[in-house]
């Protein structure tokens, strides 16, 4: 089973699962099913965010904490509606999945206030990186488009932390330890990246 977990998780970094996070193949969102079909997909497109939920449910289960996956969730319809747009935004989201990753291997629970602002803090960090989807968004379609997109962002996430903790709720804080070690292996990459990208683009 934690085989399976953490070759799942590898598995996100082949070139084939980096689809693009718009399951609408970039098209205009017009419409209440666009954003709806546009929130249902980004969190599952984008293999970051799959990851890193697929990992908070099952963190969530095994350590008791069932109220972190609803910190997050909140925290990042909150960013995504207000279109928040951090400096170092994709930097950030690596930087949850990495903290996530470590947390695992180390097998070591949160305190529930500690626990509840941290996944707060991703779920900042990961809405702002979805709110962008929407930013282009005017007009008298922006207040159904943002509606149906936060429905689905909802929606989705919370069944993938919910169906991660189902699987997980079996297993001991060790069995995470080596999904956990992918994860943070898939964030330190993907920082380096960001951190690189952020580099580039200043000495331009």
């Amino acid at each position: 089973m934690t085989r399976r977990l953490a070759s799942a998780l590898l598995a996100l970094l082949a070139p084939g699962a980096a689809l693009a996070h718009h399951p609408l193949g970039g098209a205009p969102m017009e419409t209440f099913a666009h954003g709806l079909l546009s929130g249902i997909g980004h969190p599952i497109l984008g293999f970051d965010h799959l990851a890193f939920l697929l990992a908070l449910g099952a963190a969530a289960a095994i350590t008791g904490r069932a109220l972190a996956p609803l910190a997050f969730l909140g925290a990042m319809a909150a960013a995504a509606a207000l279109r928040l747009d951090p400096p170092f935004g994709e930097g950030l989201v690596a930087l949850s999945l990495l903290a996530l990753g470590l947390g695992l291997v180390s097998g070591r629970g949160l305190g529930g206030g500690a626990a509840l602002g941290l996944f707060a803090l991703a779920g900042l960090a990961h809405g702002a990186a979805f709110g962008a989807a929407v930013t282009g968004v005017e007009g008298e379609a922006a207040a159904p488009v943002l509606a149906g997109y936060l429905i689905g962002l909802v929606a989705t996430g919370g069944a993938l932390a919910g169906l991660a903790a189902l699987a997980a709720r079996r297993l001991a804080p060790a069995a995470l330890r080596l999904p956990g070690a992918a994860l943070a292996g898939i964030g330190g990459f993907l920082l380096l990246e960001a951190a690189e990208g952020a580099l580039l683009s200043a000495l331009a």
